[in-house]
């Protein structure tokens, strides 16, 4: 299993926040792709991107979002905001090793199926959760749609992974939720990556006995409740 380091970017900066809440922003650095770096020197092998203010339509960081991708050295996952054709192939074309699609994906499922054929094992499904319910738009909108379910659906299509949010313990450093997350990756044909609540290196093991691919960190890495290196070494592939 591997874990990747969270870089969601607001207004030109770095910040983390907590169950989800875009009005409890708890950390907040200024220089997004000096944060990008560090990680890298911590020994990560993969950064997860995310442009908050796309997500929720209030402008982008695009910007930022293609200085961190020309200074990787690593894969990097960028979502938030995407839902056009044409913005995944500028992502792609700038760097991006996959692109992470939410809303639109999850909304219009006939996008989705076109986009992966375009864009086959390059794209990475985004499904925001709390409880077990979907959530899109920037976790502003609920939708009576069971994840479980829908990654069943969308079994047959080309993709590069999923990406399971759980935001009820998004930035709490409560644990994750484990029963969801196994769930989802025996439901899925494809790697799951979890991301929402790790705290501990026990979270992660506990992830990958469960049979996860991945795990986005955020909250836990920039609190320093988990040492980066010792994260960065044990969980590399």
């Amino acid at each position: 299993m591997i874990a990747i380091p969270a870089v969601d970017l607001r207004d030109g900066a770095c910040v983390q926040l907590v169950g989800g809440e875009f009005a409890n922003e708890k950390v907040r650095l200024p220089n997004p792709p000096s944060v990008a770096r560090d990680w890298l020197n911590q020994g990560f092998q993969r950064l997860h991107v995310v442009d908050l203010d796309a997500a929720l339509g209030r402008g982008n960081n695009m910007k930022v979002v293609r200085e961190i991708l020309h200074e990787s050295t690593v894969p990097v996952q960028v979502g938030g905001g995407i839902r056009t054709e044409d913005q995944i192939e500028r992502l792609l074309d700038d760097g991006a090793t996959y692109v992470v699609v939410g809303t639109r994906a999850i909304e219009e499922e006939s996008w989705l199926e076109e986009m992966a054929g375009k864009f086959p094992h390059q794209l990475i499904v985004a499904a925001d959760v709390r409880e077990r319910n979907i959530v899109t738009r920037g976790w502003t909108k609920m939708l009576p749609r069971n994840v479980v379910h829908f990654v069943e659906e969308l079994s047959a299509l080309p993709l590069a992974g999923l990406l399971v949010t759980a935001v009820h313990k998004e930035g709490q450093l409560g644990g994750t939720d484990l029963p969801l997350m196994e769930d989802v990756a025996e439901a899925s044909r494809w790697p799951v990556f979890a991301s929402g609540g790790v705290s501990s290196m026990d979270d992660l093991r506990a992830l990958e006995h469960r049979g996860l691919a991945g795990a986005v960190l955020g909250m836990a890495l920039y609190t320093g409740a988990i040492d980066a290196r010792h994260v960065a070494q044990e969980f590399e592939s």
